[in-house]
């Protein structure tokens, strides 16, 4: 999924010298401002705020039922909310470029197309001519390295391999804001490792704003700047937790002092609201 790029009025205002040091004299962020979402009588979410900078790479973490998934599908505009309102930099929705990787990569993709037409395929969309949709793909490709055939189909792929072309096709847009919701639940233990690397490299060479829902405490904190923690419904933020761990999160990393103690802390904020009554 994808949004247009931002108004001509915008960019023009971040090109000038008085725009270009206003920006860079501040922390850009996310700002959700008084979202309530209901759900057949069930309260969700109740004048729900909170502000997340841009740039980095987000977790969105709590109890099973919460409404993290709900969370980042009402901030990428995919599921209305019944009240709020959702800013990035101060614009909306509308005027930002986002894009989403779902959970289910095999219905995700194109089952009919080859690889490299499902990245191809959302700049289609955009209404990009033939020559610049190649040249847009190839520099993608070539900061990354993909290690198979992606004139291959879909069915004819494993399942990291399908996601990771879901990933390359969420990016060929260039998002200001790339969502994952789940995205290597499906996929088995060394396969998700794998990946956790994977993003991790994209993330370090892109710095693009990134809001990861995940189910797994430890691949929130690894692949994060910050984690947010959230409570049992009516949802709410527990606590925001800086990440301040060395990129890339290795081995070493994950398994140091300060990354256990890191897990320990949020696991013990976990427990705390799955038992509140």
């Amino acid at each position: 999924m994808t949004r247009p790029i931002r108004n001509f009025e915008v960019v023009a205002d971040a090109c000038s010298p008085s725009g270009a040091a206003e920006r860079s004299a501040r922390q850009a962020y996310v700002t959700v401002r008084g979202l309530s979402k209901k759900f057949q009588g069930t309260t969700i979410y109740e004048d729900f705020s909170v502000d997340l900078p841009m740039g980095k790479f987000i977790s969105v973490f709590g109890p099973n039922g919460c409404g993290k998934s709900t969370l980042i599908n009402m901030i990428s505009g995919l599921m209305p909310m019944d009240a709020g309102e959702v800013l990035y930099d101060g614009q909306s929705i509308r005027d930002t470029r986002i894009s989403y990787v779902f959970q289910n990569y095999r219905e995700a993709l194109f089952p009919w197309l080859r690889a490299i037409d499902n990245i191809h395929y959302p700049l289609k969309v955009m209404g990009l001519d033939r020559k610049e949709r190649r040249l847009r793909v190839e520099k993608l490709l070539a900061e990354f390295d993909v290690p198979f055939d992606l004139n291959a189909y879909p069915y004819a792929l494993s399942g990291g391999q399908q996601q990771t072309v879901s990933i390359l096709r969420a990016l060929v847009t260039e998002p200001e804001v790339l969502f994952l919701d789940e995205p290597f639940s499906a996929l088995d233990y060394e396969m998700t490792l794998f990946m956790r690397e994977r993003i991790q490299k994209i993330f370090m060479k892109l710095k693009t704003t990134t809001l990861l829902v995940s189910h797994d405490l430890e691949e929130a904190i690894q692949l994060a700047d910050q984690v947010v923690l959230l409570t049992r419904r009516p949802t709410r933020v527990a606590e925001i937790v800086s990440v301040d761990l060395p990129w890339p999160r290795d081995l070493d990393v994950t398994t140091g002092e300060k990354f256990v103690a890191l897990k320990r802390h949020c696991l013990d904020r976990f427990w705390h609201e799955v038992k509140r009554d």
